[in-house]
């Protein structure tokens, strides 16, 4: 690209934006930015569109920042072929071009999508969510070429390498059935719909014997935030997210559910069907009755904890967006959702508030794509402001760096974030999103086009889209006015209604004239950029005053105090039981201690770790041995002093026999079976070889035990696994871990660990 230097910009943009700034109005306005005529302004710095074909911008990037700023953005390819906006709004047709210009850099020569400038490859939920946006039906070979890239050998769908070795740490792979179905939508391809019937199928049932929750929920990690200290309390471990439950996982989940008994009653069984539809019903519920803040009015992000999850009452913007958009939420809720989600000047965040002690990325961040689904949702529920800040929150980063960026700094918009790409496809297929699924209101069903435009008054005036294909058929789309509410609809002059039929052929010239109504007045929860308290480092000890019969050891639980806090919480198996400017507690009382820190203005800290004095049975396997080799890894005896306990350990691999041992319980009770392993298969935060074992007490499948990768040949890093919780009668019971089908991993070939002990932990 050609420089310009700035005060050349600055002169061409004064030149051009004069008569706006004179007498436009403004289209949006926050105390970050205004955007007003073909112009956005942001403090010292504007962009604006001289042309159609052009942006321009004087913005200068933080100093020092690895990554320059572009000041100047040119229609480079030929966008001919797509459909062409006409807008009264030369910014806004302009950022609507270069979308189109930097999609086509997104197709690769092999016909696949690039995740973006700086990320080659395909990777599963960002095509994903870039195919549900827009390219389903801009790039539609590309999305299905792309899609099949990740499908594993097995026949089922590809999670992306990620923390603690993939899935089922990460478990938001189902996005792909979403994004897939969404390919159907377009084409109505009954062989693409056969072909990715199977992987569905399979897929889910795998996650259901690995990933669905007693609770109703989904457990993993949080779709998209895939950098765990990103996100999460800092002595959470891998295994803690997994079995975390993430509400946008557990969204996903729901309508993938939908979509596969669509497709039952397609090629399957109606009593399958019904079983579909009654698992989505029931893990909706499970969303609306465990994951609803009513003081928030919005969902919470996720649930965390150990053997007694609690919320994280953190707003995640994705997560309350998909709700609204795929009817988890209703219409009430919905819109009590938009009303309430915070939004600072520059928008609503990933997640809100912030973690004070980790730098941006995911925290501290706004993600043009996330954005677009907020206007979505916004557009769904009648949000009228809430819809042109949102709206102006994607268009406001695509102006004023002239390019498609994947992230950016919530307390002051720039890109100085720990990671970022220009051309990034989810972001522009979320821009390109804006103009097609809210101004002129495309929504593709399995049946055809419905059309629901959402244009707001500030936005008012004609609209033209020419030459949008549609299977067999050609459309011109007209949208005149403003509301969300449809005056009349012609189709080549004739009234009709908003509907295209999935066998239209031809070219369709279709008029849209809206009611000019006032949508219902709805608020939006401005708010300025609040950090969180830090996280209570807790600790259990004897105090010598509190011994005596039937008090449990470790019975003082004391943590280190948080400057600036208003007072601290005290939660004994996940519930309050104390609320203390002191710090210490007397826990004379059995159970599983956390402490939550509270600002003055009542901000919640993370909950600190889970402490236990609970009574534990704690025993090891018969025949252990204390030097293995295998294929994948060989064993140095003095590599593992100190780190095993007993004789030694046991090995788990794919072709061992399972393994078990018997324990001696001492009453009855509901128990936690925990198993302390090492997995030196790979690093913590990347890779694919998490270890899965199905868990079987006295012969019945109680569930599965997760070891995720602790470093790449970290064999002396012992963890403790997941904790599967099982009724038990007081006596003798055989536990046993063994390998089966549904335990593969993304890894395939390897799904390999190490075991030491077992820890039976009565749980109340």
């Amino acid at each position: 690209m050609k420089t310009i230097k700035p005060f050349l910009i600055l002169a061409t943009a004064a030149t051009v934006a004069g008569t706006s700034l004179a007498s436009a109005s403004d289209i949006v306005s926050t105390d970050a930015y205004r955007w007003h005529g073909d112009t956005i302004t942001q403090g010292e710095y504007f962009a604006t569109a001289p042309g159609e074909f052009e942006i321009i911008s004087t913005y200068h990037a933080q100093p020092g920042y690895y990554m320059p700023v572009e000041q100047q953005w040119k229609l480079k390819n030929d966008i001919s072929s797509y459909p062409r906006l006409t807008t009264p709004n030369r910014l806004h047709a302009a950022i609507y071009n270069m979308g189109l210009d930097e999609m086509v850099n997104a197709v690769e020569p092999d016909t696949t999508l690039r995740t973006g400038k700086e990320w080659a490859g395909v990777w599963t939920r960002d095509v994903s969510y870039s195919i549900l946006l827009s390219m389903a039906y801009m790039q539609p070979e590309a999305s299905r070429i792309s899609l099949m890239r990740k499908v594993t050998p097995t026949g089922r769908i590809v999670q992306d390498t990620g923390s603690g070795g993939a899935w089922p740490v990460s478990s938001d792979r189902q996005i792909w059935t979403l994004a897939a179905y969404e390919v159907y939508k377009v084409t109505g391809d009954k062989e693409w719909l056969r072909y990715i019937y199977p992987i569905i199928k399979n897929s889910l049932e795998d996650d259901f014997l690995t990933v669905y929750s007693p609770s109703g929920l989904v457990k993993g990690e949080t779709s998209f935030i895939d950098w765990r200290e990103q996100s999460y309390p800092r002595w959470m471990e891998t295994v803690d997210i997994y079995d975390s439950e993430a509400l946008n996982t557990t969204v996903v989940h729901i309508q993938a559910l939908r979509i596969l008994a669509e497709l039952e009653k397609e090629f399957g069984t109606d009593k399958d069907a019904r079983r579909y539809e009654a698992m989505a019903d029931a893990m909706a519920k499970a969303v609306n009755d465990r994951l609803w803040l009513d003081d928030k009015g919005y969902y919470a992000m996720y649930t965390y904890g150990r053997n007694n999850p609690i919320v994280n009452p953190r707003e995640e913007t994705l997560g309350e967006s998909l709700a609204v958009l795929y009817g988890v939420a209703d219409d009430e809720r919905a819109r009590t959702i938009t009303e309430n989600v915070p939004v600072t000047p520059f928008g609503a965040a990933i997640f809100f508030p912030q973690i004070a002690d980790m730098p941006a990325y995911h925290n501290n961040s706004l993600w043009p794509w996330v954005g677009a689904y907020r206007a979505m949702a916004n557009a769904a529920t009648g949000n009228e402001q809430g819809l042109m800040e949102a709206i102006g929150a994607v268009f406001r980063p695509a102006a004023l760096f002239a390019t498609n960026k994947e992230n950016f700094r919530l307390d002051n918009g720039d890109i100085a974030t720990e990671l970022n790409s220009s051309n990034m496809l989810w972001c522009l297929a979320g821009n390109i999103a804006i103009t097609h699924k809210i101004l002129f209101g495309i929504d593709f069903t399995k049946d055809g086009l419905a059309f629901h435009p959402v244009v707001p008054k500030a936005l008012a005036g004609e609209r033209k889209l020419e030459n949008f294909p549609y299977r067999n058929a050609v459309l011109n789309i007209t949208v005149r006015g403003y509301g969300n509410e449809i005056k009349s609809f012609t189709v080549n002059g004739k009234k009709s209604d908003p509907f295209i039929p999935a066998d239209a052929r031809g070219k369709k010239n279709i008029v849209i004239t809206m009611a000019d109504n006032d949508m219902a007045p709805l608020k939006v929860n401005r708010t300025a950029n609040v950090k969180a308290p830090l996280t209570p480092i807790a600790t259990l000890s004897n105090s010598p005053e509190l011994d005596g019969p039937g008090v449990p050891a470790n019975n003082l639980l004391t943590w280190h105090p948080i400057e600036y806090i208003g007072h601290y919480i005290v939660l004994r198996d996940g519930k309050p039981v104390a609320e203390t400017r002191e710090c210490s507690f007397d826990a004379v009382v059995p159970g599983e201690y956390q402490v939550i820190g509270v600002s003055t203005d009542g901000v919640q800290s993370f909950a600190s770790e889970p402490l236990t004095n609970y009574t534990a049975v704690v025993a090891e396997f018969p025949g252990e041995v204390t030097v293995l080799s295998s294929s994948e890894v060989s064993y140095q005896p003095e590599k593992a002093v100190g780190g095993y306990r007993g004789k030694g350990f046991v090995e788990l691999d794919r072709s061992t026999a399972p393994v078990s041992l018997t324990v001696d319980v001492p009453a009855d009770g509901e128990y936690g079976i925990s198993f302390r392993y090492a997995n030196g298969n790979g690093p913590v935060n990347t890779e694919n070889k998490c270890a899965i074992r199905t868990l079987s007490v006295d012969g019945k499948r109680a569930g599965v035990v997760v070891m995720p990768q602790r470093g790449v040949a970290n064999w002396n890093d012992w963890g403790t696994t997941n904790t599967v919780r099982v009724p038990l009668k007081a006596g003798k019971h055989t536990l046993t871990l063994d390998y089966r089908p549904e335990n593969t991993n993304m890894n395939i070939n390897t799904n390999h660990a190490i075991i030491d002990r077992v820890t039976v932990k009565k749980l109340n």
